[in-house]
């Protein structure tokens, strides 16, 4: 298989799970202070948001690389 068809492969994979999954969260857990046998932590909450254009375009794309590997071969 040729590399822009496996670049498509790829791209309409991340497109079909930026589709599925419009937000990705996780928690992060930071050491505040320590002192001595005590420690306190403060958990810190991010989220990056996927648009779905970017979802569609990347999904898109990826079909335009497989079909542009194909003619070549």
């Amino acid at each position: 298989m040729k590399p822009i068809a496996m670049l498509g492969i790829a791209l309409i994979v991340l497109g079909v799970a930026g589709l599925f999954f419009s937000r990705i969260s996780w928690t992060e857990t930071k050491p505040v202070a320590k002192m001595g046998p005590l420690e306190l932590n403060a958990q810190e909450d991010h989220s990056i948001w996927i648009p779905t254009a970017a979802g569609a375009v990347a999904v898109l794309a990826g079909v335009a690389l497989v079909f542009a590997g194909r003619k070549t071969a």
